[in-house]
């Protein structure tokens, strides 16, 4: 009688040790897999020319049909500026009691619509962007940093028209403007962050992108674009919870904070408590925690 040797199969957790020790043998790593999060940033950094780059190919290109072209990237604030004067400083008497009340105005248009179209461009920022994301090895969050450095560069432009406006209303040029850096940096993290948040969302529920467009309608009319806060705060009874909510909102901080820089009527009495902590606690906390939220699921862009 013969005897036959059996040799006992390998299970599938043996199977996959041995595939394992194979490519790690040869140096073979999974495609795709997410990096440790100090190699994500190094390689982000890698990148920085690719986001500079894109930002300045994204926002060149953005008018590029229209036949007044680039100007359209001060006239379209200027427009809405206009249109909120009429609504709200003329129609419902919210310039009443505000000194210099069109740059005030202004200077709240444009720094709210930098983080407005920061974080609408950064809500499609991969479901916009699905065959640059699959065709190209990079790093993730360059497409929604990039768009925030395009909404900075915007702002940039629109700021020579909001120089004019300063000066055609008597406003000098004083120290205080330094502190526009300051602001916009922060400010600029900030949106950075929230859009790498938004990003991650809108890749995973595109739908998200419909909604957006409420949410921030919403917010710009509780941040002070078109009112003073502190006014506001001085001649209504509002409850405390309410009154902090107004004073710590993001939006209203960063833009308190621009028109203390450039408006000389806007005095310092006018700002919340501990208004810096607030411009920086929320830019470490959005810049922070929504750079490592987009990047836990880095290996899920671009799939499904």
């Amino acid at each position: 009688m013969s005897q036959v040797l059996h040799t006992p199969p390998h299970s599938p957790a043996h199977a996959e040790d041995d595939l394992a020790a194979l490519a790690a043998r040869y140096g073979l790593s999974v495609s795709g897999a997410r990096p440790s999060l100090p190699e994500y940033v190094r390689q982000l950094w890698a990148r920085r020319h690719f986001i500079t780059a894109f930002a300045t190919a994204k926002l060149t290109a953005q008018y590029s049909q229209a036949r007044l072209g680039q100007i359209w990237q001060v006239a379209t604030p200027l427009l809405n500026a206009a249109v909120y004067y009429f609504i709200f400083g003329v129609l419902l008497g919210t310039k009443h009691g505000v000194a210099d009340y069109i740059p005030f105005l202004v200077t709240g248009v444009f720094v709210w619509t930098f983080t407005q179209s920061s974080i609408m461009a950064g809500t499609r920022a991969i479901s916009g962007n699905l065959g640059l994301v699959r065709a190209l090895h990079f790093p993730r969050a360059a497409l929604p940093i990039s768009f925030a450095l395009q909404q900075l560069q915007q702002l940039l432009f629109s700021m020579a028209a909001l120089v004019i406006i300063l000066f055609c209303f008597g406003i000098p040029v004083g120290p205080s403007w330094v502190l526009t850096v300051p602001v916009l940096f922060l400010q600029f993290v900030f949106n950075a962050g929230v859009s790498m948040v938004m990003a991650r969302m809108g890749a995973k529920t595109p739908d998200i992108a419909q909604l957006m467009p409420f949410v921030l309608r919403t917010w710009m009319y509780v941040s002070g674009v078109m009112f003073s806060i502190d006014s506001t705060l001085k001649h209504t009874s509002l409850p405390h919870a309410v009154q902090v909510f107004l004073e710590a909102n993001p939006a209203a901080v960063y833009i308190d904070l621009m028109r203390f820089a450039l408006i000389d009527s806007f005095r310092a009495d006018q700002l919340p408590h501990h208004v810096w902590a607030y411009a920086l606690g929320w830019a470490l906390l959005a810049g922070i925690g929504g750079f490592v939220y987009f990047w836990k699921a880095e290996e899920r862009y671009g799939r499904g």
